[in-house]
């Protein structure tokens, strides 16, 4: 039983699993993009952005995590200068894993992961604003119509003036004819 071992082992034993993440790390902070298989590619991912959250933090004891685990000091300095401020405002999600289809060799499921671009630019959210609660649907789908012309306006009177007489002499005619 695998009772809360969590992780996949990726058909390797704990040392090369190890040593693969830590190369594929490594590789990713300095393409900044990888294709790999979705099993290793979900693995990647937490390894990760817990590298950017070290980065993020900035002090010399996260320096130090991040060099026990990336061995390239050039590349981990550059993660901690550079990539740093890319995502200072996020909060989390700075590498996206896009599936890309099957290999043609093997049929394994591939998948392309890569770190997110710079934001140009804040983007709008995507929460609407509220309309006020006195204003139901009906008031706010008015203001945006244009108002119509006086033409039109007379041409609705005119078709409402007619709908009525109609209404009316029908009633009068249905009542006129009803036998009792």
């Amino acid at each position: 039983m695998r009772h809360r071992k969590a992780g996949k082992k990726l058909g390797r034993d704990s040392s090369h699993r190890k040593a693969m993440l830590r190369n594929m790390v490594t590789s990713l902070f300095r393409h900044e993009q990888l294709e790999t298989t979705d099993a290793r590619a979900r693995q990647l991912k937490p390894v990760a952005e817990k590298m950017i959250t070290l980065a993020k933090r900035g002090d010399l004891h996260a320096r130090r995590q991040a060099l026990a685990y990336i061995k390239d000091k050039a590349l981990t300095h550059r993660l901690f200068e550079e990539l740093k401020d890319r995502y200072l405002d996020r909060q989390g999600g700075y590498v996206r894993v896009i599936r890309k289809g099957n290999r043609k060799g093997d049929s394994a499921p591939v998948s392309i992961i890569q770190l997110l671009p710079e934001e140009e630019g804040k983007k709008k959210s995507k929460k609407r604003a509220r309309t006020p609660k006195s204003a139901g649907p009906a008031e706010s789908k008015k203001k945006k119509e244009s108002k119509p012309k006086e033409e039109e306006k007379q041409d609705l009177k005119k078709k409402d003036k007619k709908k009525k007489e109609s209404g009316e002499e029908g009633q009068k005619k249905a009542k006129k004819t009803t036998p009792r």
